[in-house]
């Protein structure tokens, strides 16, 4: 069986990592291409196995301008269309808005079966409300459509609510250092965009910081707002407490020297950075955004959850983490214990399944 995947790059986001992991228990028995629109010379962030083909088309997102955006969709569908006719695969899977749009039109006529993935919440993502309209107009050519949350379904309409079907993402439990050595350090995960709520959580952590001056706050990412995050640490005088150290050095160098975590999301798909905290037995803190904290996160048993974009509560559930070692101890040892609902086995079997129903729907091929 050969599968495609289709996404837009392969940097350190969370849903390049749900792949990472999905094909390394599918190259054992299939054969996996990753078809992306990244240049073959940008970075692969994530360890994909020897085994994965990749097809790198180098036709990047435009930067500005509505023309140019039109005329980088149709490069990149008459490209998809024609790699996936070479490619002849028996399923395309496609991950992320965008991608899902143009995966459905550049399959449009074919015999080939697609899979979209929505990675994260359509209806508060940062992309021209016409995407969101096209991919309400193709949702019928997809074979299945996965989500990631059942709270997420809220976005889809009744008739394409029967075609969709919930599958969290995978998650390892990833290892901690036994002994830790230094002061305590607060950290978040995440690329540095509106999205991610990095100014508010230097907002709450600037309202506590006198009460825990031993606590540093590390943001680990990279992105937009940089510049911006960083006069705001000026400007509070938090230069000394609140780090920007970029992109760690591989997927799991940021779990080192963690002590507790913070999610400080306005909004997401699901909430990779946040469980993969809680899968290492970190005592994490997040805003109960839309949508996945509440599915990830039992509030006071495996972490602190509270409303969305509330600074004073973020400060106050930040300031009772920061202040009780055998809380912290307490919920990261329940979170660990609970991470394992989204077991990587568990989450590809669930894969496994709509695949196998995929492929016996003889009506999967419009």
């Amino acid at each position: 069986m050969h599968i495609v995947f289709t996404i837009a790059g392969l940097g350190a986001g969370g849903a390049e990592r749900v792949l990472q992991l999905i094909t390394a228990d599918w190259v054992l028995d299939r054969q996996i291409t990753i078809v992306s629109f990244d240049a073959p010379t940008d970075p692969i962030f994530h360890p994909f196995d020897s085994s994965v083909n990749f097809v790198r088309l180098n036709i990047p997102a435009a930067k500005a301008g509505l023309l140019s955006q039109v005329f980088t969709t149709l490069r990149r569908i008459i490209a998809l269309r024609r790699t996936v006719k070479k490619l002849d695969p028996d399923v395309v899977i496609s991950f992320l808005t965008k991608i899902n749009v143009i995966s459905l039109i550049a399959c449009l006529g074919t015999k080939y079966r697609v899979i979209i993935s929505e990675r994260n919440n359509p209806k508060m993502q940062k992309a021209h409300g016409s995407w969101n309209f096209l991919l309400s107009c193709l949702q019928w050519r997809a074979s299945a459509i996965v989500m990631q949350t059942r709270r997420s379904l809220e976005v889809l309409s009744g008739k394409t609510r029967e075609r969709a079907c919930v599958i969290g993402n995978p998650v390892e439990r990833l290892a901690r250092p036994l002994a830790k050595r230094g002061p305590p350090v607060l950290v978040a995960v995440g690329r540095l965009t509106p999205q991610k709520g990095f100014d508010l959580l230097i907002e709450a952590f600037a309202a506590i910081a006198p009460l825990h001056p031993d606590w540093t706050l590390r943001i680990w990412g990279e992105g937009e707002l940089r510049q911006q995050l960083q006069l705001q640490i000026q400007r509070l005088g938090l230069s000394d407490r609140i780090e920007l150290p970029g992109k760690s050095k591989d997927p799991a160098a940021w779990i080192a020297g963690a002590d507790a975590f913070v999610f400080p999301s306005r909004y997401e798909g699901f909430g990779n950075a946040l469980a993969e905290a809680a899968g290492a037995g970190l005592a994490v803190v997040s805003f109960d955004c839309p949508f996945g904290p509440s599915d990830i996160i039992d509030h006071d048993r495996t972490g602190l959850l509270v409303p969305a974009g509330n600074v004073e509560a973020l400060s106050s559930a930040l300031d009772r983490v920061m202040a009780d070692e055998d809380l912290r101890r307490n919920l990261g040892a329940a979170a660990r214990a609970d991470i394992q609902r989204f077991a990587p086995d568990k989450i590809i079997a669930k894969w496994d399944a709509l695949l196998d129903r995929v492929l016996e729907d003889s009506s999967g091929a419009r």
